[in-house]
């Protein structure tokens, strides 16, 4: 991503009622997935790194709520703000802090471009964010903009049709809306109370009062704001898919293990994300330890020990170690590759009961162990693949091939090892049913 060199900071309004929503709570404070739709937004901005600071402006009844929010969720970089009556003076209120430096809590530098996002939108991407900040340095406001879906039409006295627009000339104003910091302020301090009231549009301030021309850049189909009931089942619908596209696969250093973890990741790869790491999980390692803070929510630890749970309980220590919030159920699938003489797949009781209660335990902190069994018979030099659907030891299928078949060209290897795949995307999209 393109570097930013001027300062950067946000200022995300929070303040409204959600009367269109319906309810008693406001469609921001609404959880999706047990989590505050506002959380989200902030976070959206949070994983942008060159946005020094977020402000989030929410009504006075909801100070303690919102503050209560960012402590919970750990969210960094963040300022409460008291919010005025309406949108307008609630974003003025918000771009105050920085020019009346009243945040109370430590010094905000003033930055030379503001964003203004709604706390509501919560799907924004770094790219479209870079891309009216950068328009904004340029014209002095930018803002992102979609296609009409209805065309506008305009009513008489009489209730009647007026006139329609033309839709094709037209285009619907979204957020993010980026502005050099000075333009939209001195936009907001030149502004009469029937603007402040009643009007909805920031870039329209910035051309009224500062005679600046916002730059439109196309937005994404994503941009779309939570507005009514119907947008919040949308809403978690969106979060729990993008929780099962990616996935990273962990390996030991030996031969075998990384090996099986090479055709696992070959085969992963055309669906989702995949990142594969060799580590030892006795070391601290730094690399995982950035995988845990980033997006990941999906596991896949293969190793050939007779006896796994300590590794998958070492893992399970190195996640909560990391002290990210478990906002979403983690997945951990143990792959168990058992290379030897003897093909069965039976596992001893007492580590099946082991395991069990592991599974069980770890539930309870929002995080789901599944395993699945790789055996191959060394003499006769075939895989094989087995599970229980009853245990955490579960799969839903059992077969074999010979491993002079596993090319990744050859018509068996994409047959057979596409039940591995099915089995890893089907215990992924547990976060989807959780």
């Amino acid at each position: 991503m393109e570097p930013v060199s001027a300062a950067v900071s946000a200022v995300l309004p929070a303040g409204g009622s959600g009367e269109r929503l319906g309810g008693a709570t406001p469609k921001q404070f609404c959880g999706l997935q047990g989590r505050p739709l506002v959380s989200y937004a902030v976070r959206a901005m949070e994983r942008v790194s060159w946005i020094s600071d977020i402000i989030v402006v929410v009504s006075p009844e909801n100070i303690e709520t919102m503050k209560s929010i960012v402590e919970k969720y750990g969210h960094k970089r963040v300022t409460v703000v008291k919010g005025g009556i309406t949108r307008h003076r609630s974003i003025f209120n918000g771009l105050k802090v920085f020019a009346e430096n009243q945040s109370s809590n430590r010094l905000l530098q003033k930055p030379e471009v503001v964003i203004i996002h709604d706390a509501v939108r919560p799907f924004v991407e770094e790219d479209i964010l870079l891309k009216v900040v950068m328009a904004a340095k340029e014209h002095g406001a930018a803002g992102a903009i979609r296609p009409l879906v209805s065309t506008v039409i305009a009513s008489g006295e009489d209730g009647c049709l007026d006139h329609s627009l033309e839709r094709a000339r037209y285009r619907a104003s979204e957020m993010p809306q980026a502005f050099l910091f000075d333009i939209i302020y001195q936009a907001y301090q030149q502004c009469t109370d029937h603007d402040l009231d009643y009007g909805t549009e920031c870039l329209h301030l910035a051309l009224k009062y500062c005679k600046t021309n916002a730059k439109l850049v196309e937005g994404t189909a994503d941009l779309w704001k939570v507005t009514y009931k119907r947008d919040l089942y949308a809403a978690e619908s969106i979060i729990k898919d993008s929780l099962s596209q990616q996935i990273c696969i962990i390996t030991d250093v030996k031969e075998a293990v990384i090996q099986a973890g090479f055709l696992l990741h070959e085969s992963l790869k055309n669906q989702v994300k995949v990142e594969a790491i060799s580590i030892s999980l006795s070391k601290n390692d730094s690399h995982l330890q950035n995988i845990f803070s980033g997006e990941c929510y999906n596991f896949l630890c293969i190793n050939d020990k007779e006896y796994a749970t300590e590794e998958i309980q070492q893992l399970v220590d190195m996640l909560e170690k990391s002290n990210v919030p478990l906002l979403y159920p983690v997945v951990l699938i143990l792959v168990h590759l058992n290379i030897s003489e003897n093909i069965s797949f039976s596992i001893g009781l007492e580590e099946l009961t082991k395991i069990k209660k592991f599974a069980r335990e770890v539930k309870k902190k929002n995080i789901l162990v599944y395993g699945l069994l790789i055996q191959y018979k060394v003499t006769e030099r075939t895989w094989h693949i087995g599970g229980d659907t009853n245990t955490p030891i579960k799969a839903n299928f059992c077969l074999s091939w010979r491993q002079k078949d596993l090319s990744l060209q050859h018509p068996l290897y994409s047959q057979k090892l596409s039940k591995v795949n099915n089995f890893v995307w089907e215990m992924c999209s547990a976060n989807r049913k959780t």
